[in-house]
């Protein structure tokens, strides 16, 4: 869905995108707080079951309504100045050891490393603050609903002041508040952190797409960013592991949030490594700025 957006806008791509991606941030507002209602009400299996059957019924039929983005289409000669996508003469394997997906891939990873394992043990972690599980569930919505708000703020910012900026900027805010997370303790004080987390890892999500499609044009923009997102799929794997590798051993998350904490640094310190935009690719977007309107593919 974030590929095909991609290419079917060229101004404001990043505002498209982040509208695309909004849907990851309604789901915790609605989908979490009745997933815990079915484990309270029948079992975990029957409550998997149930939401496992409603993805089915409601997904299917949505993608049928996905339209296909434009084809891409080719300049009719070097000299028309038509073809002025940076990614025109990618090949795939040339894009995917680039030192541009290198970085890509590295803080996607970092990124998803930091923020997946407090994503994933806060609601026992406040539980064990003393949270009831209803309340500590609602945290998790707050975040979701948050990360909705930050996906459309961060997409406006980006489109005005570069997706690489923005993404630095967010990547400090969420590693800032994985911290602040050793602080708190009370229902209201993990709402407030909530909607600043929330925001930072919601918003800075969508901008790797934007990124993979300034650096490598839509004609790979699905391998590309399909790849990425492979290596980011690592690190939501890794930090939830992680997390429950360290409450075992040491009957405690201060470490995880230590730890994602460091890793989160290190996401905006490799970030900091992007190399400039094509130049090209500046000329288009900064005209595509001033007109106003979509550029044809």
């Amino acid at each position: 869905m974030i590929a095909a957006a991609t290419v079917w806008f060229e101004n404001n791509r990043s505002l498209a995108v982040s509208l695309v991606s909004a849907g990851m941030g309604v789901a915790p507002m609605t989908i979490s707080p009745f997933a815990r209602w079915l484990i309270s009400t029948y079992d975990w299996r029957t409550a998997m079951m149930i939401v496992g059957l409603m993805a089915w019924a409601l997904l299917i039929p949505a993608a049928l309504l996905v339209r296909q983005p434009p084809a891409v289409r080719p300049s009719a000669s070097p000299a028309s100045g038509a073809d002025n996508d940076p990614g025109t003469g990618w090949s795939v394997a040339g894009a995917l050891r680039s030192p541009q997906f290198v970085v890509l891939a590295l803080t996607f990873f970092a990124c998803c490393a930091a923020h997946s394992g407090p994503i994933f043990h806060m609601v026992s972690y406040a539980m064990l603050c003393g949270i009831p599980a209803m309340a500590a569930v609602s945290i998790y919505s707050v975040e979701g609903l948050s990360g909705l708000g930050g996906r459309l703020l961060l997409g406006i910012l980006a489109d005005r002041l570069g997706a690489k900026r923005v993404l630095v900027c967010g990547l400090l805010v969420q590693a800032l508040a994985i911290g602040t997370y050793l602080y708190v303790s009370k229902l209201a004080e993990f709402y407030a952190l909530a909607i600043v987390f929330g925001t930072a890892y919601g918003g800075v999500m969508p901008l790797y797409a934007v990124l993979a499609r300034e650096y490598f044009g839509p004609r790979i923009m699905g391998t590309v960013f399909g790849a990425a997102t492979m290596v980011s799929s690592l690190g939501m794997a890794f930090g939830p592991w992680a997390g429950g590798m360290i409450f075992d051993t040491f009957h405690d998350y201060r470490w995880l949030y230590i730890g994602a904490l460091s890793v989160g640094l290190a996401a905006m310190a490799i970030a900091l490594t992007f190399p400039p935009l094509p130049s090209r690719s500046r000329e288009r977007l900064q005209a595509g700025l001033k007109s106003g309107f979509p550029a044809s593919t």
